[in-house]
C-alpha cells in the first residue's frame, strides 16, 4: 500500500443508518483502522434517540460494532490493529465531536 495511513469505508449496501457514514469516515482517520464495512441493517424494539455505536464482538482481524439510531440498527465491521478498549475510546471521541 502507499504511505497513507487513512483507512477506508467500504460501500456494499445502498442503505445506511442516517448520519452513520460521516462518523465512519471520521473513524478511518484514526491510526490502526484499515477498513470499515457497514453491513446488515434492521429494526430494533427499543428507541435510541441519539446515535449510539458499541463494540459488539471480536471478529477475525477486528471487531463487529452495532450502530443504533431511532428504532434502526446496523452492524459495522472494523478491520483494525486497535484493542477493543482503544476502539471504544476512538468511537466515544468521534461521537462527541
Amino acid at each position: 500500500m502507499s504511505g497513507s495511513s487513512k483507512g477506508r469505508v467500504v460501500w456494499n449496501h445502498s442503505t445506511h443508518l442516517p448520519g452513520l457514514i460521516p462518523i465512519l469516515e471520521q473513524l478511518t482517520r484514526i491510526d490502526g483502522i484499515q477498513t470499515i464495512t457497514p453491513a446488515v441493517i434492521g429494526r430494533a424494539r427499543s428507541n435510541a434517540p441519539k446515535m449510539q455505536i458499541k463494540v459488539s464482538v471480536p471478529v477475525r482481524g477486528g471487531f463487529k460494532l452495532i450502530a443504533r439510531k431511532g428504532k434502526t440498527f446496523q452492524e459495522v465491521f472494523v478491520i483494525t490493529s486497535l484493542s477493543q478498549e482503544e476502539l471504544t475510546d476512538a468511537i466515544h471521541q468521534t461521537l462527541k465531536s
